[in-house]
């Protein structure tokens, strides 16, 4: 299968231009939607809990919630049982964005599957996820 991760790729950077149209008017673009999502799900976890569950480094999810701050989007303070960790919460103006950045994933995962079959698509999720989990694994082996 060689040419998969190109494949991938491009799906990547089309969903990322979707979403840049699509959230806009919100004021994100498609660089902030795994923060949006991690953070709202786990309210208060850490920043290195952040890089690691969306496979970035620790610079790059610092400068996101940086700008997402700044914005309004999230609230950082220290953790009070240890200075050295930094946790994340989400704002009421994160909360009352969620629903539009939700319901643009949705829409793009609804019409890019659309023609396939569900029983193809259970298949190809088993797959990936199998793909991802080989890949978390590989690069946090190289990390420790």
């Amino acid at each position: 299968m060689p040419g998969f991760m190109k494949s991938l790729n491009n799906i990547s950077r089309c969903q990322s231009i979707y979403r840049n149209e699509k959230l806009q008017a919100e004021g994100i673009c498609a660089c902030h939607h795994a923060f949006i999502l991690t953070v709202a799900k786990r309210p208060g976890q850490t920043q290195e809990a952040i890089a690691k569950e969306i496979c970035l480094n620790k610079s790059t999810v610092t400068r996101a919630l940086a700008h997402l701050e700044s914005h309004g989007y999230i609230q950082r303070c220290a953790n009070p049982d240890d200075k050295r960790e930094t946790l994340v919460y989400p704002t009421q103006k994160l909360q009352d964005i969620l629903p539009a950045v939700r319901g643009v994933a949705k829409e793009w995962n609804d019409t890019l599957t659309q023609a396939v079959a569900p029983e193809e698509l259970a298949v190809f999720y088993s797959v990936l996820q199998r793909l991802e989990n080989s890949a978390k694994h590989l690069t946090q082996e190289k990390n420790t």
